[in-house]
């Protein structure tokens, strides 16, 4: 013999049930509605941080062109010293000398302060130093870390609403299963 009998079961316990599920549709509705504020969020966000990627693009432009700039007025300038130097090594033009006169010459040795002797030496050395300025690289390395994965597609504000609306699904469903049906 069991203790369930089923002879003691009412069909009048049991209440029918509703024609409309207001419970599902506030839920639904209260989802969807989350759905709409999240994506709403992550539009303004997407938004905010292409007008920074522009802007960072922008300066990044000013910064080479102020380099080349930099390097026109290096290469500039090299070229004037240049052409003051072969200034300087050409031969003066003849001028009024006056006549000699009966001076005693004594020699004495004298130390020279130019490192190179020969004009055409100094007048290569400035060229070899033109050429060097002009063909610098200038070779980027990056010190970012790379911008791959769900933190940063998303970033901080997309990943807290997306938990709180699985949160959300989670307490939702519990209480839909748990909720008696009338």
């Amino acid at each position: 013999m069991t203790t369930y009998d089923d002879d003691n079961m009412n069909d009048d316990d049991i209440p029918p049930e509703e024609s409309n599920n207001r419970t599902f549709l506030i839920a639904a509705g209260g989802l969807g509605l989350l759905v709409l504020l999240a994506l709403l969020c992550l539009g303004g966000y997407f938004f905010f941080s292409n007008n920074s990627a522009q802007q960072a693009e922008q300066t990044a432009q000013v910064q080479i062109t102020q380099q080349q700039s930099t390097i026109q007025a290096g290469v500039s300038q090299t070229a004037i010293a240049q052409a003051q130097a072969q200034a300087q090594t050409q031969t003066a033009q003849p001028t009024n000398t006056l006549p000699p006169t009966s001076t005693p010459v004594i020699a004495e040795a004298t130390a020279t302060s130019s490192p190179t002797s020969n004009p055409s030496t100094a007048t290569l050395a400035a060229g070899f130093t033109q050429i060097a300025a002009s063909t610098q690289t200038i070779v980027a390395t990056s010190t970012a870390l790379p911008a791959t994965g769900v933190a940063d597609e998303f970033g901080g504000p997309g990943l807290a609403v997306i938990a709180i609306a699985l949160i959300a699904v989670i307490f939702l469903v519990r209480r839909l299963r748990a909720a008696p049906t009338r």
